[in-house]
């Protein structure tokens, strides 16, 4: 997950807990942090899932994004931004570098708990990735 707002992190790890899709779970507070995990130097395991937000500080969305589908390693793993962002450049930036979903945050409590924790049930058990990194 990257996201930069605390309270939305809380909501989000919650609904996964809930539901029993936190398992392993790390929070990225900005794009740099997000992309450091990704790509650094440490090995760690692709994830299952990434859940954006696009305003981000250090750096945007939109650049973590791009930078996951350029990829070989990681451009098949789906990323869904959830964001505060209507703004139709946003989105058609997102589905041009290859979002896999587009979501506006709710903004209600409730439904923005059940938004992510329908995320998680379809991203992380529902849906069926390939093996591998894929062609380069």
């Amino acid at each position: 997950m990257v996201e930069d707002s605390p309270a939305d992190v809380e909501l989000a790890v919650r609904a996964l807990k809930k539901h029993n899709l936190a398992n392993q779970l790390y929070v990225a507070r900005d794009g740099a942090e997000a992309l450091d995990f990704l790509f650094g130097p440490e090995a760690r395991p692709v994830p299952k899932m990434v859940l954006l937000d696009l305003k981000l500080p250090k750096i945007d969305g939109l650049e973590v994004l791009r930078r996951i589908k350029s990829d070989p390693g990681t451009r098949r793993v789906p990323v869904v931004v959830m964001t505060s962002s209507r703004e139709e450049r946003d989105i058609v930036e997102s589905y041009e570098l290859g979002v896999n979903s587009y979501i506006v945050k709710p903004v209600d409590f409730d439904q923005f708990v059940r938004a992510v924790a329908e995320l998680g049930m379809y991203w992380l058990v529902l849906n069926q990735l390939p093996s591998g990194p894929g062609p380069a």
